[in-house]
């Protein structure tokens, strides 16, 4: 006996049209800020490069290239950049494998100390190896050695510490994965290790090798705290905007050698894009995952080799800890938790101030960047293509120049937000556009393995796309988002290079602390403020961490 079919449950024309409503409502909105707070910085850089006493010209860019320091500095910039990437690249690849392809004990606790680099500012990598290699360094001082890191190897091995844990978690995802019957194929034909790691490995992980080359050089060529720190006379792009602006309050030439950063590290960032949507599919349902199988001589000689680096990677901060425990480095090494009394200018007010930063960011982020993602993801609209751009053109931005940008459009009178200028709320919204696009790539995985099903189960029972986000999106997206907020949390303690230009006497933040300090010669004080930063970050990984899994999550990943 058959049933006559029963329509499916439709909303009602008058809640159609408020649905349609809210969602233009949401991405009107979304689009707004990102015009406000991405598009109008950048655009302030360029309109402030182009500004003559005559007007609108090239003057700026005609002075500036026609200088023999200008054409120094990009080329120092650049060589100093390809070393940190060639020295990375080839580091990061060998850890990688090791974990990935060989029997070592331990890799725990191997992932953990890479990783350390994240939970600190970028110039903490500057600070060890001056407290290691530098004038009244321990190799130097006390065992008769007579380096000079400052200057260009200095740069290029603090850059290259602060990027080798980002390198690695590309390649070692890029390694994870592979097919065991290719390889035992290629062994069943003859096929030696090196043979097989140069016809089937490197093959399988070019495009994560490229990804990494193009990320650690952007890395490298953007970052603002190490070349302050240990390079001495020799000066970067980064620093020369610094220099500029805050030294000569020159914003014009500023704002042009910031538009000259800004090429590299886009085109850098362009190439990157094209190769990784050229990667193909490695592993179908057909393949069986590789499982290392044990060899003594392979296993020893990869063990050794990712303890050294864990050693040196860790040598790096753990020296700096040390430092903070000292009386006065090195002319008195006796224990002591004086600095921790933080009896300097604005005491520990820059480190809670980066706290509420921190938290503030995190939680205004998963709101913007949850949204952002949701509007682009799961609301077609005529605004799709380009607010999916905005979205991840933060990526290509230096810190140093996003805030630039900032400081020219929010410090202009006649901007109607000119009273954000000087206060937390807009450093809270540099961080949030800051690292928008990571962010906003991390909520749009999440939202992309969310089946179609859901959505058209939701319709069929009545449901508005209103009523589907609520009952069902975020409540299957919301540890993701809670690892977006952690990931705002973190870039926010450690940022630098982004907020230079915005922090004042009341709004002194504890990164911009240890440059300072770092600069007055006080390295014990901000090898405590760098302690403290880092310890921050960690407790908050854990307290986070100890939260999802009391609410059986498990599987989120917080370091990305």
């Amino acid at each position: 006996m058959s049933y006559p079919a029963q329509p499916t449950s439709r909303p009602a024309r008058g809640t159609d049209i408020a649905d349609r409503a809210s969602i233009w409502a949401m991405t009107l909105f979304v689009a707004a800020l990102l015009i406000i707070f991405l598009l109008l910085p950048l655009l302030g850089i360029l309109m402030r490069s182009l500004e003559t006493p005559e007007g609108l010209g090239l003057g700026n860019f005609i002075a500036t290239f026609s200088t023999m320091r200008f054409w120094e500095l990009v080329g120092d910039s650049i060589l100093v950049s390809l070393t940190s990437t060639a020295i990375v690249v080839m580091v990061a690849y060998g850890y990688a494998y090791a974990l990935q392809r060989a029997i070592i004990p331990g890799k725990w606790l191997l992932r953990i100390v890479v990783l350390v680099p994240l939970f600190a500012p970028s110039l903490v990598q500057a600070q060890g190896l001056i407290l290691l290699l530098g004038r009244n360094g321990i190799l130097n001082r006390y065992l008769g050695f007579d380096l000079d890191i400052y200057g260009f190897w200095g740069v290029a091995i603090a850059n290259a510490l602060y990027a080798f844990p980002y390198a690695f978690l590309i390649l070692s995802a890029a390694l994870a994965v592979a097919d065991a019957r290719i390889y035992e194929s290629a062994e069943a034909l003859g096929a030696g290790p090196l043979r097989i790691f140069r016809d089937v490995t490197l093959p399988a992980t070019r495009y994560g090798l490229a990804a990494t080359l193009f990320i650690v050089f952007m890395l490298a060529i953007t970052d603002f705290g190490n070349p302050m720190v240990i390079g001495g006379d020799f000066n970067v792009l980064a620093t020369e905007v610094y220099n500029q602006v805050i030294g000569q309050a020159q914003f014009g030439l500023g704002a042009v050698i910031g538009v000259a950063l800004l090429v590299p590290a886009m085109l850098a960032k362009l190439i990157e894009k094209r190769l990784t949507a050229r990667q193909h599919a490695l592993v179908t349902e057909q393949s069986r995952p590789l499982t290392p199988r044990p060899s003594a001589r392979r296993d020893l000689f990869f063990s050794l080799y990712a303890y050294l680096v864990a050693g040196l990677v860790l040598s790096v901060v753990a020296i700096v800890v040390f430092a903070s425990f000292v009386h006065l480095w090195p002319y008195n090494m006796s224990f002591t938790l004086r600095h921790y009394r933080f009896d300097v200018q604005n005491g520990t007010e820059p480190l809670w101030n980066s706290v509420f930063v921190a938290f503030a960011t995190a939680i205004v982020g998963i709101i913007v960047t949850g949204l952002g993602a949701i509007v682009v993801h799961k609301f077609k609209t005529a605004l799709t293509g380009p607010l999916s751009f905005l979205a991840i053109l933060p990526a290509a931005v230096p810190g140093i120049v996003i805030g630039l940008g900032y400081i020219l459009v929010f410090n202009a009178p006649s901007n109607p937000l000119n009273f954000l200028y000087g206060t937390f709320a807009l450093i809270v919204v540099l961080e949030v556009y800051y690292n928008h696009a990571h962010a906003f790539l991390i909520s749009s995985t999440s939202l992309k393995q969310i089946g179609a099903t859901f959505d058209e189960a939701s319709t069929t029972l009545g449901g508005t796309s209103m009523t589907t986000l609520r009952k069902v999106t975020l409540p299957l997206i919301w540890p993701t988002l809670l690892g977006v907020g952690v990931f705002y949390f973190m870039r926010s303690m450690v940022s630098l290079s982004a907020v230079i230009f915005l922090v004042t006497p009341s709004t002194q933040l504890a990164s911009v602390s240890v440059l300072q300090l770092s600069d007055r010669g006080a390295i014990n004080q901000a090898a405590a403020f760098s302690v403290c930063i880092m310890g921050i970050v960690v407790a908050c990984l854990i307290v986070v961490r100890a939260l999802m899994w009391l609410a059986g999550v498990r599987n989120v990943n917080l370091i990305r």
